[in-house]
């Protein structure tokens, strides 16, 4: 299973160029081609400037605020659904209508909201490509876009969960939730225990990117 792997900027090695160098790049350039898609991007981008419909600066202002989200916005409301019981239960009916009542961006998505228990334990994956709501996490990881992760969590949820650190009690429910081009799912994780009476700001650390897309728990304090 593929992960992330995070490179620290102040990590300390020599850099003898007489010898190779072992550490691969996290991924190839992807920038060496033109694809179908990229040059359909360029093509669209440069005829709604041209017309008029949208400036430069308007596109540019676009790409950095997705660029800049992150988990935590969903951080905050799953923080506010294990405080707040009313907040829960319009989450849980309507995750559009409760990201506004936070005063978040509700997304143009339908979003889905399914809550994980002691019995049922949800995972969410987009098997054609890579749907998210990242408007509340951010950009997905690499290894939620791999064909591995799409693939394989359907068939086998369990083993892929395990390859995560995540197992799941033999007589619970595992549901695997495909997101669609016009729906979008987050997981609504188990609060952990020994957390009563700790404020949102506090619980809301607590809640990682993982445990919203169902393939980790909530961090335990």
């Amino acid at each position: 299973m593929p992960h992330d792997h995070d490179h620290p900027r102040d990590h300390s090695h020599s850099h003898d160029h007489a010898a190779p160098h072992r550490h691969p790049p996290l991924r190839p350039d992807q920038d060496d081609t033109i694809t179908y898609w990229r040059a359909m991007e360029i093509a669209v981008r440069g005829l709604l400037i041209e017309k008029g419909i949208l400036s430069a600066d308007e596109v540019r202002r676009a790409v950095e605020d997705m660029d800049s989200r992150s988990p935590l916005q969903g951080a905050r409301i799953v923080a506010k659904a294990w405080t707040d019981p009313e907040f829960r239960r319009l989450l849980l009916s309507d995750g559009n209508a409760a990201c506004e009542a936070l005063g978040m961006d509700g997304g143009i998505y339908k979003l889905v909201v399914v809550e994980n228990t002691d019995d049922v334990h949800n995972v969410i994956v987009c098997t054609l490509c890579s749907c998210y709501p990242r408007w509340l996490l951010g950009l997905p990881p690499d290894w939620y876009k791999s064909r591995n992760y799409r693939s394989r969590v359907i068939n086998e949820p369990r083993e892929v969960l395990r390859e995560f650190g995540t197992e799941i009690a033999g007589d619970a429910v595992v549901r695997v939730h495909d997101s669609t081009a016009d729906m979008r799912y987050l997981v609504l994780p188990r609060r952990p225990a020994g957390t009563d009476g700790w404020p949102e700001d506090k619980l809301a650390a607590l809640v990682t990117r993982d445990s919203m897309i169902g393939v980790a728990f909530a961090t335990t304090p």
